[in-house]
């Protein structure tokens, strides 16, 4: 919980493209930034800003965006009353967050695991019960017991499925599971159930969803974003979805016209070519197949993945810092974890484009692991 009268805890963004560039003395487009799980190319989306299709832009976008909750309703199969379109996924976290939360309460969160969780729960005043997950060897798992267990004193569970930084995965049965748990433990004492958010901003890389058991737990949010497998970081448009009475009071904090009318358009459009992301994803899932082999062929070890990224574990984590170091050097930017982190020992790594990686590979040949 956050201290009276201290300042807010803040998102540490990554540097900047040119802050890097003047730093390490090199040219602002030799910078590959192997760092923000983002899509190297992004979808041909050039049609839906001309012609009859070219939005109003001095008119603010309807209020109920109706065309992209369309769009989403075929993509996700939520009705209109399920789907609240948002500025990005982390909009759809915060107002999340401000809808459950206040000074006080107790957030869950399964950890390593997106910082943005612990972020927004501690600037509404919340308590953060972190739950380690299983390790490395057990496939970064949750902990499911010790999430339930933690879960009776909680207002609010988030899970990131798939996890951003692990890249591991739960099936759909072991989610299921924890919602049952949750639920029977809360329906024992009488008392609400929490509600449990499941990031899925990197599901369609695994071709399924927990949206269909919204039915079976109310208490359910499931975030959603254009910004990874539809390579749309930059337009940011993510959803919560949710039944209807679990989703108003989240929209009630919504401010208006969040999302810009070029962004609802692009993302639009996105959502009814899902044949755009499925390229994406399968150019993606080639890379980085192939970036896993030759890592591992000198002697790194990466981690299994199903995301837009991959996770090496080294040595120490001043080998990792190291490595790190000489990457930035060549203009190669990783993500790197902090003193005391648990991943400090790690690198996290994008799968960009096949030059982009036969540099990551080549510079890779000259760092001991």
């Amino acid at each position: 919980m956050s201290t009276p009268g201290a300042p807010l805890p803040t998102y540490d963004w990554e540097p900047t493209t040119d802050f890097l560039a003047r730093k390490y003395g090199l040219p602002r487009e030799s910078i590959v930034r192997f760092d923000v799980n983002t899509s190297p190319v992004p979808p041909d989306l050039r049609r839906v800003l001309s012609g009859p299709f070219f939005p109003v832009l001095s008119e603010y976008p309807p209020s109920d965006y109706n065309d992209l909750v369309e769009a989403a309703n075929l993509a996700y199969g939520a009705d209109a009353d399920e789907l609240l379109p948002t500025a990005g996924a982390d909009e759809a976290l915060d107002l999340t967050a401000r809808a459950f939360l206040r000074e006080g309460s107790v957030a869950v969160v399964a950890t390593p695991t997106y910082a943005m969780y612990r972020i927004v729960s501690e600037q509404r005043g919340a308590s953060v019960v972190a739950v380690p997950r299983l390790g490395a060897d057990d496939g970064f798992a949750l902990d499911i017991a010790a999430l339930a267990a933690a879960a009776r004193s909680a207002q609010l569970v988030w899970i990131c499925e798939p996890n951003n930084p692990t890249g591991a995965c739960e099936s759909r049965e072991r989610i299921a599971e924890l919602l049952a748990l949750i639920a029977a433990d809360a329906a024992s004492d009488g008392r609400i159930a929490p509600v449990v958010v499941v990031d899925e901003a990197y599901a369609e890389f695994v071709g399924r969803s927990v949206l269909p058991l919204r039915f079976e737990y109310p208490r359910l949010v499931v975030v959603r974003t254009l910004s990874k497998a539809h390579a749309l970081a930059g337009v940011r448009v993510g959803f919560a979805v949710a039944r209807p009475e679990t989703l108003a009071p989240v929209v009630s904090f919504r401010a208006p016209a969040s999302v810009s009318t070029v962004s609802a358009a692009l993302a639009g459009a996105a959502l009814m070519r899902p044949d755009l992301a499925a390229a994406n994803v399968a150019r993606i899932t080639e890379q980085r197949t192939r970036l896993i082999r030759d890592l591992a062929a000198l002697g790194w070890a990466p981690y299994p993945s199903v995301t837009n990224f991959i996770l090496i574990r080294f040595s120490s984590a001043s080998a990792a810092a190291s490595a790190g170091e000489e990457l930035l050097r060549k203009g190669l930017v990783p993500r790197t974890f902090g003193t005391g982190h648990p991943l400090a020992d790690c690198l996290r790594l994008t799968v960009r484009s096949e030059e982009e990686n036969d540099r990551l590979i080549e510079v890779a040949r000259g760092i001991r692991a």
